[in-house]
């Protein structure tokens, strides 16, 4: 056991998929101890699941505030968008930091939560009259790479209206 506390203090989700894996190999292999040993396994097997959802969460979060920011001409709320971002970023920079192997997974979390926080930032905008054909279409084609979700990078701010000259 003492070879895995590296493992657990430097990947959790390493650590529990491979404890897990040893906790089922234990039952194969027939005990006599009184332990439930499946659901156990699954128990641990679902502490390194949850990191992985929170890091879907806080991706959605950010394609979401990041949409927001590039497609709405609200004033008033951008600041919190902003800020709402940067710590979904502090978060994201956590659990990579105790779960590093979560990193070869985020194209396919990047790919599946841009659809959903796509859909959460659509429904925003329409909900307060900012949504047009031309502007969801727009938004249906935008993409954010790992690199500017997790990075310093913010969208631009969108193009105000000209104003007319009188």
């Amino acid at each position: 056991m003492s070879d895995t506390k590296p493992l657990y203090d430097t990947d959790f989700l390493a650590w529990s998929r491979e404890q897990a894996e040893a906790l089922r190999a234990a039952a194969r292999g027939g005990t006599n101890q009184p332990i439930d040993w499946e659901n156990v396994a699954e128990e641990i097997e679902s502490l390194g699941i949850s990191q992985r959802s929170a890091l879907s969460s806080q991706i959605r979060r950010i394609i979401r505030l990041f949409l927001k920011l590039e497609f709405s001409s609200a004033a008033a709320p951008r600041r919190g968008w902003f800020e709402s971002a940067n710590d979904a970023k502090a978060e994201i920079d956590e659990l990579l930091e105790h779960s590093p192997s979560l990193r070869k997974e985020l194209p396919s979390i990047v790919a599946a939560e841009t659809r959903r926080g796509s859909k959460l930032a659509v429904g925003d905008l329409e909900r307060y009259g900012e949504l047009d054909p031309a502007t969801l279409a727009r938004i249906r084609d935008t993409t954010y790479t790992e690199e500017k979700i997790l990075g310093d990078w913010f969208p631009p701010e969108p193009k105000k209206p000209a104003r007319r000259a009188r």
